[in-house]
């Protein structure tokens, strides 16, 4: 009984780390897949450094110049679902890499997990939002 309430614990400290850090999923997700990628060409660490970090910001940028520009609510749709979508995987990951071993039933990891996850989420599209207030009203 006191592995799963430190577990809770645990996970109502890393999800607000989470709540926080929601946004930086999409491009840190891009960077990593993009220095990989760039990086198993053998190119050179400062030169995929480079190109890891030009991806992520493009990444960043795209989105948000969709939601600013776009008159089509199913391409907003979808550039929220590009930006939420890392959230949640790594709101899921990173209570499951905290929680795994304190918590045996499976089942009550996967809905610990995927409310995790779910919260995450919403934490990045709230801070989307907050960049949508930005945009210019035409």
């Amino acid at each position: 009984m006191t592995l799963i309430l430190l577990a809770v614990m645990l996970t109502a400290v890393t999800c607000v780390i989470a709540w926080y850090l929601a946004i930086y999923a999409l491009p840190v997700m891009v960077f990593v897949e993009t220095f990989s990628f760039v990086h198993a060409t053998e190119t050179g660490f400062l030169l995929s450094v480079l190109a890891a970090g030009t991806a992520a910001l493009l990444s960043v940028g795209l989105v948000l110049a969709v939601l600013f520009k776009a008159r089509n609510p199913i391409l907003c749709l979808l550039a929220r679902a590009v930006f939420v979508i890392p959230a949640i995987i790594a709101g899921y990951a990173l209570i499951h890499g905290v929680t795994h071993e304190a918590i045996e039933s499976a089942i009550a990891l996967k809905l610990l997990c995927g409310t995790a996850g779910l919260v995450t989420g919403i934490a990045a599209l709230i801070n989307l939002n907050g960049f949508g207030e930005l945009a210019p009203q035409a």
